[in-house]
């Protein structure tokens, strides 16, 4: 008898087809859908799950989890791979994941499938998942299957498939790119974007306006946070998803947070992609503004050198290991007193911040100002300061005096 597969199911027309693949297998087949923010019709999504050979279909609310849990810690990590990207997809799969395998154990389902193709990120992010937290758990990826490759080679075939076993598939024409959208950002990429070269249509984009459209307004912002973590804007306390789609909202009227860049992605090969994360590239530039006024600098300096790294363990899967659980540990430590407000502004795709503020401030005054009538800071000792400093340098100086300089 066929093992029970739980599908990682996105209502698309791959996965659809891979349902009903999988059920002429044998299998019984039970789908699951994760909501971190996009925009779907969870009750048509349900129907045609059914349709599509599904014995039965849960969907999991993760919209509280996924901006708690996982874009708050990459915030407070200032977390950008390759220095831009905000890992908006790279930090919902692992969220998707933890509850897929929660959902498996429930449903008793000794194998999941997706619908990840073998050039993607993603089959890497929920496979590497599944792997910590469920390592005796099956994998099945039809992509990756000679088998389904033989019935299934691309898109005209699958739309044959649909059909043929009464699976609806949308007629609207498609557009010449694909999306991924959740509560941090919306990507997209393949068709016309394959040419790097190419610009992305303006109709393309949907959470920010372009930034020339934007209001000829510049508008002001205070946002708040303790501990690292965002709390307020303009004095409204708000949790951690009403926070981010409030930021979301004003980022976006603003232009705030477009990103086009060619990536590399953890299968070898080079990758265009474009986003639009208009809330977490605001409340990103607060938080490492506050930093600046609250965190030590050699802790600072310590940190900073663990966001590469961070960034690519997300990118590429790892969420759920050793090297991630200390460097959670770190960042929780690093964050202690990164409690203040940062005044920004918002103009035409631009952040500025213009002030900010903390309880936990590490910037004296007296000491900074170039008017130092209160004697807080000798001028003198910086005298004795640099000579040490400037031991190795003079001692190099003489070696080379004496051997001359390598050629």
């Amino acid at each position: 008898m066929a093992e029970r597969v739980l599908l990682l199911y996105s209502g698309g027309l791959d996965t659809s087809v891979i349902c009903q693949w999988l059920a002429n297998k044998g299998h019984e087949i039970v789908c699951f859908a994760a909501d971190v923010g996009q925009r779907e019709d969870w009750k048509a999504l349900k129907k045609k799950a059914i349709q599509s050979g599904a014995q039965k279909v849960i969907v999991s609310d993760l919209k509280e989890k996924f901006v708690a849990d996982y874009v708050y810690p990459a915030i407070k990590m200032n977390a950008l791979y390759e220095g831009r990207y905000y890992l908006g997809t790279s930090l919902a799969r692992p969220c998707i994941a933890e509850e897929m395998v929660r959902v498996a154990k429930q449903e008793k389902c000794t194998i999941f499938a997706h619908g990840a193709t073998g050039k993607g990120n993603d089959q890497v992010r929920f496979e590497l998942t599944a792997a910590a937290l469920a390592p005796d758990m099956k994998v099945i990826a039809p992509w990756r299957d000679a088998e389904f490759n033989s019935v299934i080679k691309g898109r005209t075939e699958a739309i044959a498939y649909a059909k043929k076993y009464g699976i609806p598939v949308k007629a609207t024409a498609k557009k010449p790119w694909s999306s991924d959208e959740n509560l941090l950002h919306i990507s997209f990429e393949a068709g016309m974007l394959e040419d790097p070269a190419r610009c992305p249509q303006p109709d393309m984009f949907e959470l920010t306006v372009d930034p020339k459209k934007a209001p000829n307004k510049p508008e002001i912002l205070k946002i708040a946070f303790e501990k690292g973590t965002p709390v307020s804007i303009n004095g409204k306390k708000m949790p951690p998803l009403k926070l981010l789609m409030a930021a979301n909202k004003v980022a976006g009227k603003h232009g705030v947070g477009r990103v086009d860049m060619v990536e590399s992605r953890f299968v070898g090969m080079k990758s265009r992609g474009v986003y639009e994360t208009p809330g977490g590239t605001l409340l990103m530039a607060a938080h490492r503004d506050l930093e600046g006024i609250a965190m030590d600098r050699d802790l600072m300096n310590l940190r900073d050198t663990l966001i590469p790294r961070f960034a690519k363990l997300v990118y590429n899967g790892f969420w759920f290991c050793r090297e991630m659980d200390g460097m959670m540990a770190l960042l929780n430590e690093s964050q202690r007193y990164i409690t203040g407000t940062v005044k920004v502004e918002l103009y035409k795709g631009n952040i500025t911040v213009i002030g900010r503020e903390s309880p936990c401030s590490l910037y004296d005054e007296k000491v900074a100002s170039m008017e130092d009538d209160a004697g807080a800071y000798d001028q003198s000792d910086a005298t004795g300061f640099i000579r040490l400093q400037g031991l190795p340098l003079r001692a190099n100086a003489r070696r080379v005096g004496k051997m001359g300089k390598r050629k």
